[in-house]
């Protein structure tokens, strides 16, 4: 959904520009942020399971 966010926030500033309409441009500029914050949250999540699976490996070898 971040990506879908950030694409329609966009949408949303651009016609806030083209219109004059500055709440809609502002509504915009927050759905756009909001995308981007989903898409740097999921990327921590992956990192975070990646560190988890490592973490993991690593008390397998220990165990053996």
């Amino acid at each position: 959904m971040g990506l879908l966010d950030k694409l329609l926030g966009r949408g949303k500033k651009a016609a806030g520009d083209v219109m004059g309409d500055s709440s809609l441009r502002r509504e915009g500029a927050a759905q756009e942020r909001a995308g981007a914050a989903e898409d740097r949250a999921a990327k921590h999540e992956e990192l975070a399971q990646e560190q988890r699976n490592q973490a993991a490996e690593a008390r397998a070898e220990e165990s053996d």
